[in-house]
């Protein structure tokens, strides 16, 4: 496979449990904290849940987009806005057609229209301020072209927890076509009953705070957030290198217990990036803290990487964010990658209970206070996603590439 050209990531904004904003995230993110999950008995009937929530305040609705504001879209906004500077400039200098938009999300407006729908079987009558556009999937892109002024594509990926991790491979695809010359991607999700409910009848939920790769692992947190990032051909301190998707289709909700599809993904990024295994200074773990996920990745990691390779998965600190999953963490990686934000190199750290599953191949997971090597100035680092159906997404980021 021939490899394709590196694009720059000029600039990353995000909400999290963790945080808001770069700087913010950057100084909890490689000390480890689950500050940001908190238990709720308000989202699933009959039992408490652990969830990581965003605390942080969201900005308003702008107008022109008035008509389709919820806590979702809002979220996005407030990553959104943390780049607008940068995005403004890309608009002044390619023109606001020539300039897209690509999100992830998987529940949209969900929570409100959960509230209406509530509303409508006590009163008979929607409440006042709703519409559709609020819930809608789409919505989330149309809602941020509206508010930034872009006039390029502007469209939602909605493949479960792959979702905003595959709008990185559109918007190169959509700058390598000649649609763009710049395209502004990420994604948002957040929390609402039907996912937790959905989850919990799954027996995918566990009653506490969720133990990646542990034998004691028993379920995910589930998660809310948003991240957003500007593609372009230009120079930037971190470099979107590669990526592999596929779709194994081994099961509606299980993986392939041999980790093929996420081998296959993983294998096809390096590929796409012109990268040796040894070449990844971290993964960062799709690692979600189930049975059936967390021992088919690492047999997939297991088959491809040296057992050396720093892992570790982040949903241990904000859980899992379904939609805007592969976005967080790909914001995570950023930040792991820029030497403005981590000037000694740290490694976000695995948070569990330190008690490995001897059913699952060895993997070297991090601990607080390691740290990554930068070979001639250049450091190449992965990141993971992997959905329902077996929709599965690796994403290869770097420094010092050149582009």
């Amino acid at each position: 496979m021939t490899p394709r050209r590196a694009l720059g990531i000029a600039a990353m904004g995000l909400v999290t449990p963790l945080g808001s904003g770069a700087e913010a995230v950057a100084r909890v993110l490689f000390e480890g904290s689950r500050a940001g999950l908190a238990a709720r008995d308000d989202l699933c009937p009959g039992r408490s849940v652990w969830v990581g929530q965003v605390t942080a305040a969201l900005p308003p609705s702008p107008p022109q987009a008035a008509a389709y504001d919820c806590r979702n879209n809002r979220m996005m906004l407030g990553a959104l806005s943390q780049i607008r500077e940068d995005i403004d400039i890309a608009i002044d200098r390619y023109g606001t057609t020539r300039v897209g938009i690509v999100l992830g999300t998987s529940t949209g407006g969900m929570s409100e229209q959960e509230d209406a729908r509530q509303h409508r079987m006590r009163t008979g009558n929607w409440p006042a301020g709703s519409h559709y556009r609020q819930w809608e999937m789409g919505a989330l892109s149309e809602y941020a072209a509206l508010a930034l002024g872009i006039g390029g594509p502007a469209y939602v990926i909605a493949t479960a927890c792959s979702a905003s991790a595959k709008v990185f491979a559109s918007g190169r695809r959509l700058i390598e076509a000649g649609v763009c010359d710049s395209v502004v991607v990420g994604g948002a999700d957040t929390l609402c009953r039907l996912t937790a409910a959905g989850f919990s009848s799954l027996e995918a939920i566990s009653p506490s705070p969720c133990n990646p790769f542990s034998r004691n692992r028993d379920g995910i947190n589930i998660g809310e957030g948003a991240a957003a990032f500007l593609l372009t051909r230009g120079d930037a301190p971190v470099q979107l290198l590669g990526s592999g998707e596929c779709s194994d289709a081994h099961h509606i909700s299980a993986p392939h217990p041999e980790g093929r599809g996420a081998h296959q993904a993983m294998r096809l990024a390096l590929d796409d990036a012109a990268l040796h295994p040894d070449d990844v200074a971290y993964i960062n773990l799709h690692g979600t803290g189930t049975p059936l996920n967390d021992v088919m990745e690492a047999k997939a990691i297991a088959a491809l990487f040296n057992p050396s390779t720093p892992c570790s998965s982040t949903k241990a600190m904000i859980g899992h964010a379904l939609g805007a999953a592969g976005a967080c963490e790909a914001a995570f990686t950023w930040l792991t990658l820029n030497p403005a934000f981590n000037p000694h190199n740290r490694l976000p750290p695995h948070l569990w209970d330190g008690l490995s599953d001897p059913a699952l191949p060895a993997l070297h997971l991090t601990r607080a206070g390691e740290s990554y090597e930068v070979r001639d100035g250049r450091a190449a680092m992965l990141s993971n996603s992997f959905a329902f159906g077996g929709n599965n997404v690796a994403l290869a980021f770097g420094r010092g590439y050149t582009l």
